[in-house]
């Protein structure tokens, strides 16, 4: 084994223990992935979750727009989440290390490499997808929150979305939220839901101390 290893060069060396290293991460993701964990969130802890807000002003998109396509797309970055990223790596080290270790060129390695990576990251951002999908499909019916309170969870801004948590299907669950009088809800804020826009989205009204909207 030590012999074999001294006769590789050194960028095959390196390459190898690229792949070691993401591989790693790449078991850790799969791993947590199955067991419930959510490998593409940070916990600071202290109760601190790290998220990614994405804003969207609706008041100037044209009045047939799907709410729930605006959603979807902006969820198309999660390609880049860093799940998807660690794949890439671990595809490409491990790719380029087998074909440097056969004696192909380095360039030529690496761009066949980065093919693999591309293909397995799309691949892996597919599947989580689908499965989110499919859990979401399978637990959650949205228009059950109809008429319930919630309260603010995210920051609801005067033209964009944030989210709320409220009983859905009798479990108390988070879904994206918009102000439908247009006015910025702060997180702790006790709404309303008047609105079902779709699976994953909601329209909520600020409630006074009495628990009537305003």
């Amino acid at each position: 084994m030590t012999e074999w290893w001294n006769e590789l060069e050194t960028v095959t060396q390196i390459f190898f223990g690229m792949a070691a290293f993401f591989s790693v991460f790449f078991l850790w993701q799969i791993i947590g992935a199955f067991a419930g964990l959510d490998g593409d969130e940070a916990d600071f802890g202290d109760g601190a979750d790290a998220d990614i807000d994405v804003n969207i002003d609706l008041d100037v998109a044209p009045d047939d727009v799907d709410y729930q396509d605006v959603v979807e797309a902006s969820q198309a970055f999660k390609i880049l989440s860093l799940r998807s990223v660690v794949t890439f790596f671990t595809l490409f080290s491990w790719g380029s290390a087998l074909y440097t270790a056969d004696g192909v060129p380095v360039v030529k390695a690496m761009g066949i490499s980065t093919l693999w990576g591309l293909v397995g990251m799309f691949a892996i951002a597919g599947i989580f997808w689908m499965m989110g999908k499919l859990t979401e499909t399978g637990t959650k019916d949205a228009s059950t929150a109809a008429g319930k309170i919630g309260i603010v969870y995210l920051d609801i801004p005067e033209s964009g979305f944030g989210e709320v948590k409220v009983s859905i299907s009798g479990a108390m669950e988070h879904i994206q939220a918009k102000s439908v009088d247009g006015v910025p809800l702060p997180a702790g804020t006790e709404v309303r839901v008047v609105q079902v826009m779709s699976q994953t989205m909601v329209g909520v009204r600020k409630l006074t101390n009495k628990g009537e909207e305003v």
